[in-house]
């Protein structure tokens, strides 16, 4: 085991050190910011593109069938490749691949930025994909090997989590203010300016890894996996323009089930696995892996259909729309930072990521009520404002406990793990709460004139409450499993389990 718990609240514990000096406090915080730079730019780039999609539309002349593959060629690369990612990434050090990753991630968003055509614009998507897929798990470890006092890794988490629980909406604003202020294409481009950001600081502030030449590519743990993480990515996407019960969509979903399914297997037999099973047997890290899955299928019932109801019924323009998630961003970084600073090294995750499930739950409810004339104050800030509370009581905590205790050698592969918990919950999220939604909006237009626009209007309505209902019920899942799973007491990490490194 890699932790175990203190029953009396104390001060966060972290491996037996050097104490750092406060040269190398300050590189260690620019050293944040460079790689909280990198993850802003991934994790924006998966709702950014979303705003500028229907100018791309009328640019590029492709259909409304082939409008998702747009996004989708970018969830699919990226979901079924982070483990190899964060794989490669241990083996062949993660400065080197996490620039490698940087350089890619803007040559793909330039060839996109100017695409002529469909073809070329979903082909620049997967490129992006596969290099945040480099990008994401090297940046996350490199995180965790560069923040080893329990005290400063508790405040970087709560930054990198907020980053993270925060970057769809601000992707959102900027989307709609490149869109709105300059054109789609700028929506690929501006990650030209977050890279080079990245990178110059990265070649200045990162170590060098070391690589362990004795280890070796687990190739059938990578094919499996991949391919499995693939066919259930696209069965997910493809329910969305698909029936749930064509064979399509079934067999992709079958398929990618049995796939890891044997990937598992795999795991127990390999000699060096892909992805070791002590990383995801620790009770506690288990926990924080289904409370990001959870937090990453939830969301995009606040992200997606509230950005339908604000453009559509409430008629805001885009810039307006991401400027009112700005409050649910804000409450977010603020208990995304008390809790990895404060609540959890006193209380523990057991009561704090339970606590932010039920509110988060409680906000999606109360967003239910909504109606055709809702005023922005009194009706949508408040519970816009518990969302986020709620978010950023789960989100820093769960990403900070998936990624500590593990071996040095693990780390890359426990970060491809997080982000594919996130990525891969983002799919199974937009897909079933579009379903759910459509068949609500079907079943109410149902012996009504669909030609009123009144009658559209509340069928809308029905639809949005519908994906705030069942996404009220992720969270509440997510309250009674982590509750159940995460120990009492504070975390206390194995010193020798965790990775020291000092500038």
């Amino acid at each position: 085991m890699t932790r175990t718990t203190a029953p009396a609240p104390a001060e966060t514990a972290g491996p037996p050190g050097p104490a750092p000096s406060s040269g190398g406090a300050r590189r260690r915080w620019w050293t944040l910011a460079v790689i909280s730079t990198a993850q802003l730019m991934v994790i924006l780039d998966a709702t950014i593109v979303n705003i500028a999609l229907p100018a791309a539309q009328r640019d590029l002349g492709f259909s409304d069938g082939n409008r998702q593959w747009v996004v989708t060629g970018y969830a699919l690369a990226f979901g079924s490749l982070l483990l190899l990612g964060g794989r490669i990434a241990d083996l062949f050090g993660r400065r080197a691949t996490f620039l490698v990753g940087l350089l890619g991630f803007a040559g793909a968003s330039a060839l996109g930025g100017a695409a002529g055509s469909f073809e070329l614009l979903v082909g620049a998507r997967a490129l992006q994909g596969l290099f945040g897929a480099l990008l994401a798990p090297a940046a996350l470890s490199l995180l965790t090997v560069t923040f080893t006092d329990g005290k400063e890794r508790a405040k970087a988490f709560g930054v990198f989590g907020a980053i993270a629980g925060a970057g769809g909406a601000i992707g959102l604003l900027l989307g709609g203010v490149l869109t709105e202020h300059l054109s789609w294409r700028w929506t690929l481009y501006v990650n030209l300016g977050f890279a080079a950001v990245a990178f110059v600081g990265g070649l200045l502030l990162l170590q060098r890894t070391p690589r362990d030449r004795s280890a070796r590519l687990d190739v059938p743990g990578m094919v499996l996996v991949s391919v499995g993480l693939f066919d259930l990515v696209y069965g997910f996407s493809n329910a969305e323009s698909h029936s749930w019960n064509s064979p399509s969509t079934w067999g992709f979903l079958v398929g990618g089930a049995l796939l890891l399914a044997a990937f598992a297997w795999w795991q127990t037999r390999a000699a060096h696995p892909l992805l070791p099973l002590r990383v995801l047997l620790d009770r506690t890290r288990g926990a924080s892996f289904l409370a990001v899955l959870i937090v990453g299928a939830g969301m995009f019932g606040v992200f997606l259909f509230l950005t339908y109801y604000l453009q559509l019924t409430l008629g805001y323009s885009p810039i307006r729309t991401g400027l009112a998630f700005l409050p649910m961003v804000g409450a977010l970084m603020v208990t995304a930072t008390l809790s990895t600073g404060v609540l959890v090294p006193r209380f523990g995750p057991k009561p704090v990521v339970p606590l932010g499930m039920g509110i988060t739950a409680a906000g999606l409810v109360w967003l239910t009520g909504l109606g055709l004339h809702s005023d922005y104050p009194a009706h949508l800030l408040p519970p816009l404002i518990a969302v986020g509370l709620g978010i950023g009581l789960v989100i820093a905590p769960a990403m900070n406990l998936a990624v500590s205790g593990v071996a040095a050698a693990d780390a890359g592969v426990a970060s491809a793990t997080v982000n594919t918990m996130q990525q891969i919950g983002g799919s199974i999220g937009t897909a079933l709460l579009n379903t759910l939604a459509a068949s609500a909006a079907h079943h109410y237009l149902a012996g009504r004139d669909p030609r009123d626009r009144a009658v559209l209007a509340r069928a809308g309505l029905e639809s949005y409450a519908t994906a705030y209902w069942w996404s009220a019920g992720f969270f509440a899942v997510g309250l009674v499993a982590s509750a159940l799973l995460y120990r009492r007491g504070r975390v206390v990490e194995d010193a020798n389990a965790a990775p020291v490194v000092h500038f």
